[in-house]
């Protein structure tokens, strides 16, 4: 999971994924979502290797996706609970979901985002919270930021160049 290469650069994508790039994080990440907190929990649901979950636990702790805290002292125990980044986080694994159901569901759909009060299926989808408008519509481009570097710059305009061609 670790690269530093990709830590290194300016790009969000990158940044994001050297801390939860892998299958087993997101896996950890989902099941937190659904309220899981133990290492045994964790464990029994993914049927992970102790030694990989320990370490992506450790990862997320240290991403700040996750806050360990000590639950029993004897034995020593600690639960993993979502920081503020990781409940940040979950609106990407709902558009995950979403994405996989509607494109690699082919026995069907086994677990999805609902409404809580009517228990209608939702569906995920990006908007910007100025305009309400979606993201994936006509009318959006990509732009460099204020800490562009040269290799963002050249991104930008390739993707500008291609969007008005």
């Amino acid at each position: 999971m670790k690269n530093d290469r990709f830590d290194r650069t300016l790009c969000p994508v990158a940044r994001t994924l050297e801390r939860v790039g892998d299958a087993w994080s997101l896996m950890i990440l989902r099941d937190a979502t659904h309220g899981l907190t133990r290492f045994d929990q964790f464990r029994k649901s993914l049927g992970v290797a102790p030694n990989i979950l320990t370490d992506r636990l450790g990862r997320l702790v240290e991403a700040g996706f996750l806050e360990r805290r000590r639950y029993s002292e004897r034995p020593p125990r600690d639960e993993y609970v979502l920081t503020e980044i990781g409940r940040d986080f979950q609106p990407v694994l709902f558009s995950l979901m979403a994405f996989g159901n509607r494109h690699f569901a082919k026995e069907g759909v086994a677990s999805q985002l609902v409404d809580a009060a009517t228990g209608a299926p939702a569906d995920p989808v990006l908007v910007d919270a100025h305009t309400g408008r979606r993201v994936d519509e006509p009318g959006f481009r990509f732009a460099a930021g204020p800490a562009a570097d040269e290799g963002v710059l050249t991104r930008m305009a390739f993707a500008n160049r291609r969007a008005t061609a």
